[in-house]
């Protein structure tokens, strides 16, 4: 399925200030690029910069994006997913640059039937690494009875 027939916010339940992507680079069965600009007005900017631990809700929205493109293409809305955990997140910068583009990666690695899922992350920024992860994500096929379950 075609990432450019489908604007960010079709996709993902990021909204508002919220929304950290800009654009949908690229798309496949199995991964994702998007770009994302980091700017000074948006909402992780502190002291003038981007924390590069803002990298790990990159990539998380990053597979918001492939788990969006998944469900149009089997005729169904995304679904809300959560970020289970992050392994090896190593970062080559303490911060992102302001108006320098950054492209994030994710190739789904394992998916499994009841919802969970691995990948392979990483960002990208003037043919340099900046940084790299393993996200695992989850995504219940009941949302409402997962979290009056979790509540219980």
């Amino acid at each position: 399925m075609s990432a450019d027939l489908y604007e960010i916010d079709s996709l993902v339940p990021h909204a508002g200030d919220m929304s950290l992507l800009d654009r949908v680079l690229s798309s496949s069965a199995d991964s994702v690029v998007a770009e994302v600009t980091p700017r000074l007005d948006q909402l992780f900017c502190r002291d003038g910069e981007i924390g590069s631990w803002v990298g790990i809700e990159y990539m998380a929205q990053t597979i918001g994006i492939w788990a969006g493109l998944r469900a149009k293409s089997l005729g169904q809305e995304p679904k809300v997913g959560f970020l289970l955990g992050t392994r090896r997140y190593t970062a080559a910068v303490a911060a992102f640059a302001p108006d320098v583009p950054l492209q994030v990666s994710v190739t789904q690695q394992l998916v499994s039937d009841n919802g969970l899922c691995q990948f392979d992350c990483h960002i990208d920024s003037q043919g340099q690494r900046l940084a790299s992860a393993q996200l695992k994500v989850f995504e219940p096929a009941d949302i409402d009875h997962f979290i009056k379950e979790s509540s219980q």
